[in-house]
């Protein structure tokens, strides 16, 4: 009687939860509400048997326990009762099984007016391509990929010539217009997924797979990558912005052309000398860098990660917080430099510095450090700690250690890497996240500072 009692209560259990839970499914933001019915449909008839099955299990207890004098009987077989299991079996299987073979035709044809772009995964982010003005993009090969050219863009083929190309972790989509999604993969298996648009596909290296979707509202929604995709899975986060078709097109429109990104940048090194006269006054004339006026070293850091960071100074990414005492200072010696020109020739120039040698400051467990590099830091930083341009990751090796330490206890803390427009900043953020204790950081850049 207690076994029947417990099965019981898991039934009544289990359907209370389903109705009461306020875990669901997150408010869809697509057409593919099929998908949520075919689900919900499972749900139903799963659900049923579970129901009946179970409390058919506490009515035999219970009907046939056993008693005092009793004798069980024996029944080998019964044919009628086994043709109306086949048969409602059937009849579930079926009613579960047929709306999702109706969805996925759906699914694998895309409508004619559907515009195009193109989701390139690689561990661990996203970037974008758009067809340019002729509606066509551009052939496409590993063999292209290059520091220069990331999306591996055939260079002799003309329609490749104006597709945009978006290097960013967000990417933007208009407004209740049907879109096809080419899926690429330039390394290991990936799989793109919003849970608000409940379509997903995966990334195969070696070839191009494709899903379609029709955004129906508007907001900020969650990219994420639903594939095992090595140490940084987790992190491989992105944003799809849906709005207007007025907004997209402006949104659209600021990102360069694949010939354009190909064309030397016109960098004046010199104009860049004269405006680094006010960072000088911290950083050091030759960017060596100087802990007492907290101003880390800059020489020998990579140009499109020094960029990257003035604009996040300059767009209030950085420096915002009043926790982050020393970005407040530095916030606003950015707010003079152009976004496109002055920040480019500052950075130029910076890079000409000579790469003086630090002193190092901090001690810790060598072994221990180079455990936790080597687990989590290498596969973006590079295992000699020299920064890596297609992960965005950038160079650790003979900077500041003092430096590191702030910049690890800041994104730990939540003080840097949370800012919306700071994606990669979220990512560093996650990642150091389990960097609570003090030592543990102390011991992580000692081994850091040892890297040749």
């Amino acid at each position: 009687m207690a076994l029947a009692i417990i099965i019981a209560l898991l039934v009544i259990g289990s359907v209370l939860f389903q109705f009461l839970s306020p875990w669901y499914f997150t408010p869809i933001a697509s057409n593919w509400v099929a998908i949520d019915n075919t689900i919900g449909l499972t749900f139903w008839i799963t659900g049923a048997v579970f129901v009946i099955v179970n409390l058919f299990v506490v009515y035999c207890i219970i009907r046939f326990r056993q008693r005092k004098g009793s004798k069980a009987g024996y029944e080998p077989e019964n044919k009628k009762l086994e043709w109306w299991l086949i048969g409602i079996t059937t009849i579930g299987i079926a009613s579960m099984l047929a709306p999702g073979l109706f969805v996925w035709s759906d699914f694998v044809h895309v409508p004619s007016n559907a515009s195009l772009f193109e989701v390139v995964g690689k561990q661990w982010n996203w970037s974008y391509r758009f067809p340019g003005k002729d509606g066509k993009m551009g052939l496409v090969d590993t063999k292209f990929i290059s520091e220069k050219n990331p999306f591996g863009i055939d260079p002799k083929d003309l329609n490749g010539q104006d597709d945009i190309l978006v290097s960013s972790q967000e990417v933007h989509l208009p407004l209740n217009q049907p879109v096809k999604a080419l899926l690429r993969s330039v390394d290991v298996l990936h799989n793109f997924a919003v849970p608000q648009f409940r379509a997903k596909m995966d990334l195969v290296p070696g070839m191009v797979t494709f899903i379609w979707f029709t955004p129906t509202r508007v907001g900020k929604f969650d990219v994420l990558c639903n594939e095992l995709c090595g140490v940084g899975h987790y992190v491989m986060r992105g944003k799809v912005v849906i709005e207007s078709d007025e907004a997209y097109q402006t949104w659209l429109s600021s990102y360069p052309t694949f010939a354009q990104t190909q064309t030397q940048k016109n960098v004046d090194a010199a104009a860049g000398q004269a405006l680094y006269a006010v960072c000088s006054a911290c950083h050091g004339a030759q960017g060596e860098g100087n802990k007492a006026l907290n101003a880390p070293k800059l020489s020998g850091q990579a140009e499109w990660y020094l960029s990257r960071q003035l604009m996040n100074f300059k767009q209030g990414a950085r420096g915002v917080k009043d926790q982050d005492i020393n970005g407040k200072v530095m916030a606003p010696m950015v707010a003079n430099l152009s976004a496109t020109t002055d920040i480019t020739n500052v950075s130029a120039y910076i890079r000409t510095l000579p790469d003086t040698p630090v002193v190092h400051t901090i001690q810790g467990n060598l072994s221990k450090g180079k455990d936790l590099y080597n687990s989590t830091c290498a596969a973006c930083h590079g295992l000699n700690g020299v920064g890596v341009e297609s992960t965005k990751a950038p160079r650790l090796q003979n900077m500041s250690d003092w430096y590191l330490v702030t910049q690890l206890n800041n994104f730990s803390s939540g003080v840097r890497g949370t800012h919306p427009k700071d994606l990669y900043g979220q990512q560093m953020s996650s990642v150091a996240s389990f960097l609570t204790q003090e030592q543990t950081i102390n011991d992580l850049v000692a081994y850091i500072g040892t890297l040749k």
